[in-house]
């Protein structure tokens, strides 16, 4: 029913934000709420999941973590509490590229995931999870970009850049001499802000 809501992010809690879309506060259970911050304005994409307990919201910074929730949903045995477990636990490449390559033992760390689950995620995602793989293929090939600037890239986009806007800067903030994620930050924004 819903895309997405854009508002202000005006409660932030461990599990779930509000969003006030035009003083209407929708509670939104989201994997990463402390992406956002408070008063900022932001779009977050939202799945609607009816149950016969009610009626609960999930909300995702981008349409492909919205994707990746929507693709761990469609596998036996995952329900959507065990699905924002599994982001909130793991970025989305790193999830990804477990699946791709098999890693049964990998995704029995995430909450309520045993052996059985694990190999039932990988029997229904291998192969259908392009978008995330494609992303990681391209950091990797990227080996100029320090942990240091790739958590930068990050937290930029959680600011609420879009991904086009991160990679225009990207080449700018490998050339820059920065040792720590926040100086790359601080050098980005500057970027960003110029435009």
């Amino acid at each position: 029913m819903y895309e997405y809501f854009e508002g202000i992010i005006s409660v932030i809690t461990p599990s779930y934000i509000v969003v006030d879309v035009n003083g209407v506060g929708y509670k939104v259970y989201s994997p990463t709420p402390f992406a956002y911050t408070q008063g900022q304005k932001a779009k977050v994409y939202i799945e609607q999941v009816v149950r016969d307990t009610g009626i609960t919201l999930y909300g995702f910074q981008s349409q492909d973590d919205k994707g990746l929730f929507l693709k761990l949903l469609s596998v036996s045995g995952i329900g959507p509490k065990s699905a924002m477990a599994i982001m909130a636990a793991e970025d989305g490449n790193s999830l990804a590229e477990a699946i791709e390559q098999g890693e049964v033992k990998y995704l029995t760390r995430f909450p309520g995931v045993g052996k059985k689950t694990a190999s039932q995620i990988v029997l229904d995602l291998k192969g259908k999870l392009g978008d995330y793989v494609a992303r990681l293929d391209r950091k990797d090939n990227d080996e100029e970009i320090s942990p240091a600037l790739n958590d930068a890239l990050l937290a930029l986009i959680a600011l609420g850049y879009t991904q086009k806007e991160v990679d225009r800067i990207t080449p700018k903030l490998i050339e820059v001499d920065a040792d720590t994620a926040d100086q790359y930050i601080k050098k980005g924004l500057a970027l960003l802000l110029k435009k």
